[in-house]
């Protein structure tokens, strides 16, 4: 196997190869946050002309390796906000905190909810909602990868800030806090338990409720962050809203499944897709109208931007053939723990991914 500085020597020369590549969007502005920004973070947004007052707020935050704008151009939202006329704001992570430009999901002092990177979010959030005159009542986050695992990082430090949130390939909060823990976490190694993993979100502000609703989203495929992931932070969630372990609706679509539990007053409140065969990125149905294939943006016949912004109601119903597949559902199996996926070319593939998807360096 190569040595640990032989692996760093290839990562920076897949970034140089990345950086090749960088698709934009050059339909966000900079954006410049009050507040003293500990995390030292940077962020551009997107108002759409004629944004009516308490518009809606989705604040989008990118994978690793990526910016702010080729996310908006692979994943559409910008192009979904003009349509449905909510504001979008994307805090961006800067080569001087991450050489991989990766948000620091697993640092002790990055996932605070006073300090560091989770601190400067919520500043900015803050800004935009003053500067815009949006909806205090209708924020939502979204987020790939590193940036999926800091969207669990602030719906558990800043709960009472958020509707709901959408994790994409992301990883259970506060389940890493070294270099090699946030390794074997993404690897599926070394999980908490049931009651540790809820422990952890409940842990993690003052919170009592109301609780922001979850939407999860995995590939069946994913090496880089294996599926069990997924299902850590879904019995993180779980627990939170005091759902049962069995869902209560299951569907399929066009072969990916989606599982989602209820509370008691019938609202949906979490929901997993867990999308066949799909590796690591943010699933996509470029027919849709919204967003384009590019690295971690995969075209796999499904919009997660869609069906996130339906989930939160941002947007009505637009897929006649999921609403009858909802509408025929079947009680699911309650969840199950996958074995991790390793890829037939070897462990170190693995590795190599892992480290340059996650950023395991500060």
């Amino acid at each position: 196997m190569r040595s640990i500085s032989d692996t760093i020597a290839r990562l920076s020369s897949l970034r140089s190869a990345n950086g090749a590549f960088t698709p934009t969007s050059q339909r966000l502005a900079d954006f410049s946050p009050s507040g003293s920004n500990p995390g030292a973070l940077e962020a551009k947004i997107h108002i759409p002309k004629g944004l009516a007052p308490r518009a809606a707020l989705v604040v989008v935050l990118h994978g690793c390796t990526q910016t702010a704008d080729a996310y908006d151009h692979g994943s559409g939202w910008s192009h979904l906000a003009d349509d449905h006329r909510f504001a979008v704001l994307y805090p961006q992570q800067t080569r001087a905190n991450n050489p991989n430009a990766c948000f620091n999901w697993f640092v002790p002092g990055d996932i605070r909810q006073d300090g560091g990177e989770a601190a400067s979010i919520r500043q900015m959030i803050e800004t935009a909602v003053t500067r815009y005159d949006l909806d205090r009542d209708r924020i939502f986050i979204t987020g790939l990868s590193a940036g999926g695992a800091m969207v669990n990082v602030m719906l558990a430090t800043n709960p009472d800030l958020f509707v709901g949130g959408a994790i994409i390939a992301g990883l259970p909060y506060g389940t890493a806090a070294t270099i090699p823990e946030a390794f074997d976490r993404m690897r599926g190694h070394g999980m908490p338990t049931t009651d540790r993993l809820q422990d952890l979100v409940s842990g993690a502000s003052n919170h009592k409720g109301p609780w922001p609703t979850v939407s999860v989203w995995q590939g069946t495929k994913d090496t880089t962050v294996v599926p069990s992931n997924a299902l850590s932070i879904i019995e993180q969630w779980r627990g939170i809203h005091s759902l049962e372990k069995t869902a209560d609706r299951v569907a399929s679509l066009d072969g990916h499944t989606r599982q989602a539990w209820t509370a008691p007053d019938g609202r949906e409140v979490l929901e997993f897709y867990s999308v066949r065969g799909m590796g690591h990125g943010t699933p996509l149905d470029v027919t849709s109208g919204y967003g384009k294939s590019a690295p971690y943006m995969l075209d796999v016949g499904i919009s997660s931007t869609l069906h996130i912004a339906r989930f939160w109601g941002l947007v009505s119903s637009f897929d006649k053939k999921f609403d009858l597949e909802l509408e025929l559902t079947v009680p699911s199996a309650p969840i199950s723990q996958p074995a991790p996926v390793v890829p037939t070319s070897g462990i170190q593939k693995t590795i190599e991914d892992a480290l340059r998807a996650a950023g395991l360096m500060k």
